[in-house]
């Protein structure tokens, strides 16, 4: 039993319970797909069946189209970054200054992206007073900040790093040493 739950788990590359929760889920959206007409579930008159809806579709996409995008995009900087790392010999790794800000921009930018595209445009101003014209000046902004300010931190790393190994070993044991 062990060994054919293990050579499973290496062909298919989860356990049964992942493939079988898989499974259920594609059969409930081939029935809902099958059951229910675009009206039913796109109605004006029901607010809650609308978030439904646009919740799924968002789930959808990010799950079948975003999440692969983003997680080769991710794969290609680990690729160059490990590949400038070993070239220069650097301990310190630039992966996570360059997916931090990247993870900020882009959520600030699902966030506010009714007001960078100007939706809505006519009732902001009246509401407001204001346009939304500065949106997408100010998120460029504030990406830049965030990309900024973490080169800065890499930097900041990367000359402690450098610090620490011309000090070398000898004045590290030196302490040890004094310490016991």
């Amino acid at each position: 039993m062990r060994s054919a739950l293990t050579g499973f788990t290496s062909i298919y590359g989860s356990r049964p319970l992942h493939l079988l929760t898989m499974v259920a889920g594609f059969a409930l959206l081939g029935y809902i797909l099958a059951t229910f007409e675009p009206a039913t579930l796109w109605s004006g008159g029901t607010w809650w069946q609308t978030i439904a809806v646009w919740f799924a579709a968002s789930v959808i996409a990010h799950d079948l189209l975003f999440f692969p995008l983003y997680a080769l995009a991710d794969r290609l900087l680990f690729l160059g970054v490990r590949r400038r790392e070993s070239r220069i010999g650097s301990k310190v790794l630039a992966r996570n200054h360059i997916r931090v800000p990247a993870l900020g921009a882009g959520l600030t930018l699902l966030i506010f992206l009714p007001g960078i595209i100007e939706q809505g445009g006519p009732t902001y101003q009246a509401a407001t007073g204001q346009t939304q014209q500065p949106f997408l000046g100010r998120w460029l902004l504030l990406a830049a900040a965030m990309f900024g300010v973490s080169a800065i931190s890499y930097a900041v790393r990367l000359v402690g790093r450098r610090r620490r190994a011309a000090t070398g070993p000898t004045e590290q044991t030196g302490n040890a040493g004094a310490a016991a």
